[in-house]
């Protein structure tokens, strides 16, 4: 049965593999293939499993090829049935059947395994989808073993994204329930791949009776043992049937009751989503990823959490902006999977990558490493033939062929000095041998062991020979230590001079220097706490404070921080405003006056350090002033619990700042907080920030009372309310808990040169948060003390320059912190100015003085200051070689001395031989030192007795401290009984020299009291006979706790570590020494104050400590623990001074162009008897297999010949003969894979580049492509490929190759729609690779074309006439509008026309082009000039035009700095008085209606009334307040809105002015009164009445006047009364009659009316003129005879 079930399952497999894709099998990097750890890296628990299980599958298929236990699945006793059936049997007719069986068996069994997984796979999947289609998934598994992980399925992505992911890596899809996830537990998978597996086989179950029917009938033509064995083959099938049947059955409804169970846990949880909130959990976690430069990079990972978590990512711990680096990173979240992109990676993408997930529940991170290999180096193949190999002496370097580079410093700067505010360069000229063409060396400024970066400040320059640092500035943190490092390849040389900043000229005498160093501590959304440091000099008279002001970055505006002067170098500044930034500066005062300002700090934003970090992992937009909030509204307010951890950070006189943790209980939203403070023996509390709540987690309060005692609590508060304070604080004394430092110490001054001396002291004692120390110098005699060091120096040793020869000098020094200068210390003995014997102090001896001698001069190029601390981390990344720096400090605890990473190693490993000295004396050694001749060592000392028996002891001690210049060759030992306390005769106890600092005495007496004592020897003779020791009695040790260990050595001594190494002790116990306990104490502290390093025994015999404090002395006990206990201690070890001793050298990694690893050493401190010994772990290497170590002269390399797991430890180097001297390496795994790479990089290198493939569009529009490579040779190719096809020079491709710039170009005339795709250049150059390749399709490609088209438009358009710049509108001072443009490329047939709404504009001035520019002034501008504008230049070149539109938004705009402009021009209010009350008033240049006019009176607007109005009459805006009263009194205020900002003009009316113009309306009111009511003749009379005489005349006048006024008649300036003749009357007090009868000529004459009340008068006047009609005829007639007689 067995047999057809595998055949069937065959054609079951062929037809699922059909449709599905080929499979795809991870392919191990070339580096991993070659180095076994790299499979056991690779090979993890699951693939280990998985390769298990294919071996497992292996063997049974051997088995039924070999025909051997076909059917070992089944049960033993079937087994075991069916060979004695089949013994018996007869051979012929069975075996032609097992042939057949087995032969068909053993080709299919092979591929059942596999079916049965990849059936199950696939019934995963669609059964988590909804599928039953199981060939989804099914592709065609060869039988090679894949190096996928287990739990890695196929991804379902597209083709598109699949190819866009990193080669042979697999993203796995999840369903989304917990059942369905293949790879969560192994017994579900094989629960699941067990049903699936009959799902798929299901059909075969049916035919299981046929084919045992079959076998029967079969099986009976045999003898009665194979019927036998034929029924008990039959029995066990049909039971095998049977229980799978219920095995799957039970198993289906498993899954179905598991499902049912899930769906409606999920139902739950949807109705209290409480529940579902969880932190972020990382199902998938990003991967380490190794790539070749120019190559792209993705980095996966996958997030699960509720609410759904926000992920960042970051590079070396700083959030990465896409926005910053356009194309350079591409980040995306698809379907929960989360990646980073980064395109085309160069050497400074290596890093470290971290992936950060953060919801309302919590943070996760996870990390990845990314590692960029780079070709450093170029092998011309033409030197060599193929397979030929290279000689050893001679070194291939990235420069070229060399054995060796001399690099010479000339005309070298010196010590130089400066000034506040002036300028200053630094300079040498550097000579480098041999000379290579084409190629620079690196040159790297240093200051204090620091870099120098470029900066405002700072500008570095090489011109190819000389190299110049100069300063724009100088400020007084620019005073140090300046080391200049030029490196060619492998090589390397520096040079080193103190730069002096001295003080600007204060400008008020006496004043403060400016303080320094002014940085930010801390900032948050409330306050930022600044620090400084502070100056040197105090102006004569101490320093009473500090001013600190700040300013708004983006501003010029300084605004003081602090009302009064604070001591302490540190301030909170508050009052900020939340995201903006800000810099500091700080002056300090004294009773004189205010100094000079620091040099500005940095910009610092007001933000907390989250919110920052949030700020910038927002790739989505840029910063907008906005915080965007992403928590998830509350459905009902939760009142906020109480804070936890509240405690005082720190506390001065000035201020006390307060930290503490958010709540637990906070609800959905933020939450900001009140603090309380409330005196020490009261519970009164008070509110601090009553106003405004704290938003971070610390807050800083002032106004606290010196010296008194406070507690602090702190409360929470949201929209809910105010929640419960916290716990309060302890008992906080308001004061600075910061003392200021004692004073130095034995101040000892020591010659140096003609110019400097070499001050040292005593550091302050019990100093805290020391920044260092001010050294001044005096001439004796005179009194007057200068300044030596404007920057504070750390150490203990100072070297004074600019001094005067001769001269004889006293030194002070004082140190300085936080809370200030110490006292100075006592003066010096005064020094003679003079240089030391020899012309000065070598800088060798120096180096082994002290760790940072500040102000030497090293005219070796030596490093003279001490280099910052560096992580291993980092020294693994920086890859430059650590020839002369100084030591740096291990990063962690239990991590070895980590020192700088050298890329190569040099071949020549004995050092340049130095001017007059002999070969075998060492460099480091003084002229004093090499005539000291050979002396007896000193005493040993610390006898102790190790172990007692009966009659013998083994004693131990400590070698001695001096071995006097030669090696110990042995000890002797004598000893002497003691009997009663009196001593007796000394006695030899060994005769022949013992080597080791232990030895055993026999023939001792049991129970005697013993006193021993110890010489050394060497070369010299017998050494002092040691201190006696204590008695110890000779007795049986019966004690079950082991006796002390001995042999205690200190080693690899640093300004806080060292090594610690013993041996076990002699006496064991009653068991075997199970661990050890190490203990420190300082070396002047009781006994009492032992501390233990080690909570757990130590199974090692070495220590390496850490967190020493430099310069403290140290001692050390070792004691051994078995099962019975804790033993005596052993023999102290020390006292030991924590200090990194000058000239201390540390192990140096190295990788040469081979890829050969090897740790290198260089002492210059050795004897002529010196030894190396390597040790790994502390145990020495020698023989061992899989390290090589070669020394020559004070240098030494231990090469690894395979480098792998096994050789993970800590390798030291110690030298014989020495004062301790070694120095060590830490190789964890990270390390090893690191230098691995590095390895591999080496061996296969790459053409680097500067530059990677871009396009740019030239001036006529032609397309560039471009990249540019750091160097090429004369041999190198380039292979230009368009999509796949490899494109030639011709008409449409332009190429150009400068082998000296190393720039690779194309060109092409037009972007045509077929020219879209990929460009790639390819570099071949010797056996260096490298390639570039840029992207052109989509949108991408569509707006290169179009930017290429619009190029050559403009191009062909600044043929003719053009516009330079297009047309534009201006506001004049007038409120004109002057709409204008800028003509180029003109002459004098050029015309220029003007439109408004597609009609010309009659211009009348012509256009002058002499200044290019045309202009059209559009006075009194409003609405009806709104429309579009168009200019037009033309002439027989052609012609081109420019638009402007000035219709809604565009209009509205020019509308509102039209208003603005007139709302400038508005004079001041002016108070005029009328005869109504008050006007108001101001006059604009022209009003407009879009011109908002408001009014208001004291801070409020004024409402409009009868007696209140407002109006506007031709250019005047007025207010007129008609009968006015007290209460219109006040501050009025005219706001002109243009429609952006409003403009104010403001008048006083009130008081005298008030009055004047009140007493000025009421006049003008009377007067109006009067005027209106006085007496006056309305009309009705004419001016001339002319009548003929004896006619009647009849004139009528109107009259008005209140009261009514009086009438009288006036002829001829006579009064005229009323007759018969003359009838004069006055009707209603309204009209008046003139009547006159019948007029003659005696009426003629003038007339007038009078009218008159009390208010006034008023005259009209009338003449009549009465005439004759006969004489008037008789002049008619009279008149032509004169003018006939005239004519005559």
């Amino acid at each position: 049965m067995s047999l057809f079930f595998w055949n069937l399952e065959e054609l079951f497999l062929k037809q699922q593999v059909a449709s599905s894709p080929p499979g795809r099998t991870m392919a191990l990097p070339f580096y991993q293939r070659s180095h076994q750890h790299y499979d056991l890296s690779y090979r993890n628990k699951d693939l280990r499993t998985t390769m298990s299980h294919y071996q497992q599958e292996k063997k049974r298929s051997a088995i039924y090829t070999h025909g051997s236990t076909a059917y070992s699945s089944r049960s033993s006793a079937a087994h075991r049935q069916e060979s004695e059936a089949f013994s018996q049997a007869s051979a012929a007719s069975y075996q032609q059947q097992a042939a057949q069986a087995y032969s068909l068996g053993a080709s299919q069994y092979s591929r059942g395994s596999e079916v049965s997984r990849k059936t199950a796979s696939a019934y995963d999947y669609g059964y988590s989808h909804g599928r039953t289609d199981s060939s989804l998934l099914l592709e065609d598994y060869s039988s090679k073993l894949s190096p996928q992980i287990k739990r890695a399925k196929r991804s379902l992505l597209s083709g598109e994204e699949t190819e866009n992911l990193p080669g042979n890596y697999m993203v796995p899809i999840y369903s989304g329930r917990q059942v369905h996830i293949s790879g969560i537990r192994d017994t579900e998978e094989e629960r699941i791949k067990e049903a699936a597996a009959y799902i798929a086989q299901r059909t075969l179950l049916a035919s299981e009776e046929a084919i045992t029917a079959s076998k029967q009938a079969t099986a009976s033509k045999q003898s009665k043992v194979s019927k036998q064995a034929t029924s008990s083959l039959q029995r066990e099938e049909t039971f095998e049937k049977k229980s799978r049947n219920v095995v799957i059955r039970e198993k289906a409804e498993e899954l179905s009751l598991r499902k049912t169970l899930e769906e409606t846990q999920a139902y739950h949880g949807k109705l209290n989503e409480d529940h579902l909130l969880h932190a972020p959990e990382f199902i998938i976690k990003p991967r380490s990823h190794t790539v070749w430069e120019n190559e792209n990079v993705k980095l996966h990972c996958s997030v699960a959490g509720w609410p759904e978590p926000r992920l960042t990512w970051y590079k070396n711990q700083v959030p990465i902006n896409v926005h910053a680096n356009p194309g350079k990173y591409i980040i995306e979240s698809r379907y929960g999977m989360h990646t980073l992109e980064i395109n085309k990676c160069d050497f400074e993408d290596t890093a470290q990558y971290r992936a950060s997930a953060m919801n309302v529940q919590g943070e996760l991170s996870a990390y990845a490493s990314v590692v960029v290999k780079r070709y450093k180096g170029e092998l011309d193949e033409t030197h060599f033939r193929a397979g030929a190999s290279m000689p050893l002496s001679f070194a291939v370097t990235p420069y070229g062929y060399a054995s060796k580079f001399e690099i010479h410093f000339d005309d070298k700067f010196d010590v130089s000095f400066g000034r506040e505010g002036e300028t200053m360069s630094l300079g040498c000229r550097v000579v480098i041998t041999p000379e290579i063409k084409h190629f620079q060396p690196e040159v790297q400024w240093y200051r204090n062991g620091a870099p120098v970066s470029p900066s405002k400040w700072v500008e570095t320059h090489w011109s190819g020979d000389r190299a110049t640092l100069t300063f724009s500035h100088l400020n007084k943190e620019d005073e140090g230590l300046y080391t200049i490092r030029v490196r060619m390849g492998e090589y390397y040389e520096q040079y080193s001079a103190y730069v002096f900043v001295r003080d600007a000229d204060a400008e008020i005498e006496g004043a403060p220097a400016a303080p320094l160093d002014v940085v930010s501590l801390d900032a948050t959304k409330d306050y930022i706490i600044i620090s400084w440091k502070q100056p040197a000099v105090d102006g004569g008279s101490p320093i009473l404070g500090y001013f600190i002001d700040k300013c708004e970055v983006g501003t010029d505006s300084w605004s003081q921080c602090n009302d009064t002067p604070v001591k302490f170098a540190r301030f909170p500044v508050t009052g900020l405003i939340e995201g903006r930034s800000y810099i500091f500066r700080v002056r300090a005062v004294n009773k004189t006056g205010i100094g000079l300002p620091s040099r500005v700090s940095e910009p610092v934003a007001a933000l907390d350090p989250a919110e920052k970090a949030r700020l910038k992992s927002r790739p989505s937009a840029p910063w907008t002033g906005q915080i965007i909030v992403t928590e998830e509204e509350p459905t009902e307010g939760v009142i906020p619990g109480p804070p936890t951890d509240l405690s005082v950070t720190e506390a001065t006189r000035s201020y006390v700042v307060l930290s503490w943790k958010p709540p637990g209980q906070r609800g959905h939203e933020g939450i900001m907080y009140f603090v309380e403070k409330c005196d020490v023996g009261t519970e009164n509390w008070q509110r601090v920030n009553t106003e405004l709540p704290v938003k971070s987690p610390r807050f800083a309060l002032f106004d606290l009372v010196e010296g008194k005692s406070y507690r602090f609590r702190v409360r929470c508060s949201n929209s809910a309310g105010v929640g419960e304070p916290s716990e309060a604080t302890e008992v906080t004394v308001v004061g600075d808990k910061l003392d200021i430092p004692k004073a130095p110490g034995k101040i000892i001054p020591s010659r140096n040169t003609d110019t400097s001396v070499v001050v040292s002291w005593e550091e302050s004692k019990d100093a805290k948060e020391l920044v260092g120390y001010y050294i001044e110098s005096s001439v004796v005699g005179s009194g007057k003390w200068e300044p030596c060091n404007n920057n504070p120096v750390k150490g203990s040793r100072f070297t004074c320059h600019g001094l005067a020869t001769g001269q004889s000098y006293i030194f002070r020094v004082r140190a300085v912190n936080a809370a200030g200068l110490s006292d100075y210390s006592q003066d010096s003995e005064a020094i003679e100015v003079k240089a030391a014997i020899g012309g000065g102090v070598s800088p060798d001896v120096w180096l082994q003085l002290s760790d940072a001698p500040a102000g030497l001069t090293d005219s070796r190029g030596g490093v003279n200051g001490a280099s910052p601390p560096t992580s291993q981390k980092d020294a693994l990344l920086s890859s430059k070689p650590n020839k002369s720096s100084p030591p740096s400090s291990p990063s962690s605890p239990g991590q070895a001395e980590v020192s700088k990473v050298s890329e190569s190693v040099q071949e020549e490993l004995s050092p340049p031989p130095q001017k007059a000295a002999p070969k075998e004396q060492s460099k480091s050694e003084s002229p004093k030192k090499k005539k000291d001749p050979v002396a007896a060592p000193s005493p040993p000392y610390d006898i102790a007795c190790l172990e007692s028996f009966r009659d013998s002891m083994v004693l131990g001690w400590k070698q001695p401290d001096t071995t006097g210049g030669a090696e110990i060759t042995g000890y002797y030992v004598n000893y002497r009984e003691v009997i009663g306390g009196v001593p007796g005769k000394w006695r030899e106890a060994n005769i022949k020299a013992v080597s080791d600092a232990a030895y055993k005495i026999s023939n001792l007496k049991e129970n005697t009291v013993y006193q021993f004592q110890v010489s050394a020897m060497n070369i010299a003779g017998l050494g002092a006979p040691s201190a006696v020791s204590e008695c110890f009695k000779c007795e049986e040790w019966t004690i079950a706790v082991p006796g002390p260990p001995h042999s205690l050595k200190l080693s690899e001594v640093r300004k806080n570590s060292l090594v610690l190494q013993w041996k076990p002790p002699v006496y064991s116990g009653r068991t075997p020494v199970t661990g050890y306990f190490v203990d420190l104490k300082e070396a002047s502290a009781k006994d009492d104050q032992w501390r233990g390093l080690n909570e757990a025994a130590l199974g090692n015999t070495y220590l390496r400590v850490q967190g020493l404090k430099e310069g403290v002395s140290y001692v050390f006990r070792v004691r051994a623990i078995n099962q019975a206990g804790v033993g005596k201690p052993s023999e102290l070890a020390g006292p030991v001074v924590a200090e990194t001793r000058p000239g201390t050298k540390e192990v140096v990694v190295n990788v040469d162009d081979d890829g050969v690893i090897s740790l290198n050493y260089e002492c210059d401190q050795m004897t002529p008897k010196s030894e190396f010994v390597w040790s790994k772990d502390y145990v020495p290497t020698e023989d061992s297999p899989r390290l090589e170590v070669e020394s020559k002269g004070n240098k030494t390399k231990m090469t690894f010949k395979d480098l792998g797991m096994d050789d993970l430890g800590t390798y030291s180097c110690d030298v014989t003969d020495t004062d301790g001297i070694a120095s060590s390496y830490l190789i964890d795994e990270e390390e090893m894979k690191r230098l691995l790479a590095l390895s591999q990089e080496h061996k296969f290198p790459t053409v680097p580049t500067k530059s990677e493939l871009a396009v740019e569009i030239l001036e006529k529009g032609q397309v560039r492509f471009w990249m540019q490579a750091e160097k090429l040779s004369g041999n190198a190719k380039v292979n230009y490929i368009f999509n796949e096809k490899e494109i030639f020079e011709g008409p449409k491709y332009k190429m150009h190759i400068d082998r000296n710039t190393g720039v690779i170009e194309m060109f092409m005339e037009k972007l045509q729609d077929e020219d879209e795709g990929t460009y790639t250049f390819q570099i071949q150059d010797g056996k260096a690779t490298g390639h570039s390749t840029l992207v052109l399709i989509g949108d991408v490609y569509k707006k290169l074309q179009k930017e290429a088209e619009f190029q050559r438009q403009e191009w062909i358009r600044k043929q003719g006439p053009h516009f330079a710049e297009y047309l534009s509108w201006e506001v004049t001072g007038e409120c004109n509008v002057l709409l204008k443009c800028k003509v180029a490329n003109i002459k004098k047939e050029t015309h220029i026309v003007w439109y408004k709404d597609e009609r010309e504009i009659s211009v009348d001035e012509k256009h002058d082009f002499k200044d290019g520019i045309c202009t059209l002034l559009i006075t009194e501008f409003s609405k009806k000039d709104a429309g579009f504008y168009e200019v037009i230049l033309k002439d027989d070149r052609g012609k081109d035009k420019s638009r402007l539109k000035l219709v809604d938004e565009a209009f509205q705009e020019l509308m509102t700095e039209v208003c603005r402009k007139i709302a400038l021009s508005a004079t001041d209010l002016k108070i005029q008085s009328t005869a109504e009350g008050i006007r108001l008033y101001s006059f604009v240049t022209y009003y407009l209606d879009d011109l908002k006019v408001n009014w208001s009176h004291n801070g409020t607007g004024i409402k409009y009334t009868d007696r209140v109005k407002s109006g506007v009459t031709g250019e005047q805006i007025w207010l007129q307040i008609n009968e006015p009263t007290p209460n219109d009194k006040g501050k009025y205020v005219m706001e002109l809105f243009d429609g952006k900002t409003g403009h104010q003009k403001t008048v006083d009316l009130s008081g005298q002015a008030f009055d004047e113009a009140f007493a000025e309306f009421q006049r003008l009111k009377q007067a109006a009164i009067a005027e209106k009511n006085r007496a006056r003749v309305l009309g009705g009379l004419p001016d001339v009445v002319t009548i003929q005489e004896g006619k009647a005349l009849n004139l009528t006048c109107n009259v008005w006047g209140d009261p009514t006024p009086e009438v009288s008649w006036l002829k001829n300036e006579k009064p005229l009364a009323s007759d018969d003749h003359c009838s004069l009357k006055f009707e209603a007090g309204k009209t008046a009659f003139f009547t006159i009868s019948g007029v003659s000529t005696a009426d003629s004459g003038k007339y007038g009316l009078v009218v008159k009340n009390k208010y006034g008068s008023e005259t009209s006047d009338f003449t009549v003129s009465v005439f004759i009609p006969e004489e008037e005829a008789r002049k008619g007639a009279s008149e032509p005879q004169k003018g006939n007689h005239k004519s005559k």
